[in-house]
């Protein structure tokens, strides 16, 4: 018991910090320590993988309120697309071949990591645009923050405000019908669609995460699938990571944490698409 409880935290301490950094929930981490490491059955995985979702959008979100790095009006607007979508996807569930969602959702990924990529190598991360968006403009998701990694406030633009509403709007169904997290999503609605840096992206992903993980968390909990000897020492770990990430990512240029995101999205996406095919990794 006692070196379970151990291996949780640790566990917890790197998903924390990892997820806190890249705005991502810490289930691609933990789902495989948990099953592989330590013969945990893939339910209880599961429901320790939404509490280390809420963990680190707890813990990661205060730090990124008091720093002003998120943008608070975007994650609500957001928000909205993703719920709505959430709702529907559950109501759908068994009327759609959730392999055709998986390879599109998949194909999606391995595309944004492209797109990434291009970032990347052209070193762009503001949009500086003549005339601003005018949905932007009027719903006030223009913003600023201070960059610790290049010591100077950073003003930037919004854009394409239906195109992101309707990758959260996907990001939300896919969740809803395939049970899948969808921080991937969030940044990359934010990041590729919606022009935002991508510090501000990871930032306002931690608290939508969580936002969407306490939705689904109580049907975990009354189907039995949190188990306290596994979720607490881990929640306490996470919460110690995403306290730890969040005080790194301000200070890390956002070359870093591209390189940290690609590999991962290209992962997410070919393991959708694989799993799509029937080929399970």
């Amino acid at each position: 018991m006692l070196t379970t409880a151990l291996t949780m935290l640790l566990v917890g301490i790197f998903a924390g910090t990892m997820g806190a950094i890249l705005g991502i929930g810490g289930g691609m981490i933990i789902t495989p320590i948990v099953t592989l490491a330590l013969g945990l059955d893939i339910k209880y995985a599961i429901g320790a993988s939404i509490i280390a979702v809420i963990a680190t959008s707890s813990g990661a979100t205060i730090a990124y309120l008091k720093d002003d790095v998120l943008n608070l009006r975007v994650a609500m607007f957001l928000e909205i697309a993703t719920t709505i979508g959430a709702i529907v996807g559950a109501l759908l569930t068994g009327y759609f071949n959730g392999n055709i969602l998986y390879f599109l959702f998949g194909a999606l990924l391995v595309f944004s990591s492209w797109n990434m990529y291009r970032k990347l190598r052209l070193g762009k991360e503001v949009l500086k645009r003549a005339n601003p968006d005018k949905l932007a403009t009027k719903f006030k998701l223009n913003s600023s923050y201070y960059d610790k990694n290049l010591n100077q406030q950073i003003n930037y633009q919004v854009e394409n405000i239906p195109l992101g509403l309707s990758i959260m709007f996907g990001a939300g169904l896919a969740s809803g019908m395939l049970g899948i997290g969808s921080g991937a999503f969030k940044v990359m609605a934010m990041d590729n669609a919606m022009k935002m840096p991508l510090k501000p992206s990871s930032a306002t992903s931690n608290l939508m995460m969580g936002v969407t993980a306490a939705a689904s968390a109580t049907v975990y909990f009354f189907n039995g699938a949190i188990k306290p000897e596994i979720a607490v020492p881990l929640a306490l770990g996470i919460l110690i990571g995403a306290a730890i990430g969040s005080r790194i990512m301000p200070h890390l240029p956002a070359k870093v944490i591209r390189m940290i995101f690609i590999p991962i999205l290209l992962y997410l996406g070919l393991q959708m698409i694989l799993k799509a095919c029937g080929v399970m990794i």
